[in-house]
């Protein structure tokens, strides 16, 4: 028997939808601090006083940092230990949420320093390749961004397809948040007093200018490197470089004498 002209069709079955997954992940740790008022002005005096004057590295428009000015063990100063041991312990955390055995390794804090950024400064694009984590600490900033944002860098553009593509001029990426997502040549994060950043080291990383006529940018950065832990038994160590308790220093050869 022929259909009734009333019947109708069963409706099509729903497309399935694409979906896409993030994989491979930057682990960036983020905490917020609530620094004591009195300790905050202690540490603030104390860097100025470090800066002995000196308001930038050579070139004016570059932010002033300690570890090229002689200031590079900030953690050694009284006014920056308690703060560093509680900096320290997140490190800590960082490692063990990565799925570290803290049994299996050793942190090591290798230097930390201040960085000032008066109006209108930077600090250019870099990387730091004799460290393995490294941190930033900010002692002010209203979370706006206009003292100067820090701007991390992607290793690769994996999703880029094209090359160029993602920070090309007049390119067909149309400017939606997908394409922020998949395809952003930076991520910016702005500096907010008692904030706690921690990254890979490995990662490229730049201080954006100062917008903020009045104020001054002021942060803590160090470096932290993992080595095995010291030896015990004659054991090996495997994936880590040795504990610097078990190396040796090796002097010089002396020249002979003409």
């Amino acid at each position: 028997m022929a259909p009734s002209a009333s019947a109708s069709a069963p409706p099509p079955s729903p497309s399935p939808l694409l979906q896409l997954q993030a994989l491979f992940p930057l682990a960036l740790a983020q905490l917020q601090l609530q620094p004591d008022p009195l300790e905050l002005a202690w540490q603030m005096q104390a860097i100025r006083s470090l800066q002995a004057g000196a308001r930038s590295n050579p070139n004016p428009g570059c932010a002033w940092t300690g570890d090229l000015n002689g200031a590079w063990q900030l953690h050694r100063h009284p006014a920056f230990t308690s703060l560093l041991d509680r900096l320290l312990e997140q490190a800590w955390a960082y490692l063990e949420a990565l799925g570290f055995d803290h049994q299996r390794v050793c942190l090591h804090l290798q230097r930390c320093w201040p960085v000032v950024s008066e109006p209108g400064q930077v600090v250019g694009r870099h990387h730091h390749p004799n460290a393995h984590l490294s941190g930033v600490y900010y002692l002010n900033g209203d979370g706006s961004g206009r003292s100067g944002c820090l701007r991390l860098y992607p290793p690769c553009q994996t999703n880029e397809l094209v090359p160029g593509l993602a920070v090309g001029h007049d390119g067909p990426l149309r400017p939606t948040a997908a394409a922020a997502r998949w395809n952003a040549p930076w991520v910016d994060l702005a500096p907010r007093a008692g904030l706690l950043l921690l990254f890979p080291a490995r990662i490229d990383h730049a201080v954006l200018e100062n917008r903020d006529r009045e104020e001054s940018r002021v942060s803590i950065s160090f470096d932290l490197v993992l080595t095995a832990p010291a030896a015990r038994r004659g054991e090996p160590p495997e994936y880590l470089a040795p504990h610097p308790d078990d190396w040796q220093a090796v002097a010089p050869a002396t020249s002979a004498a003409p």
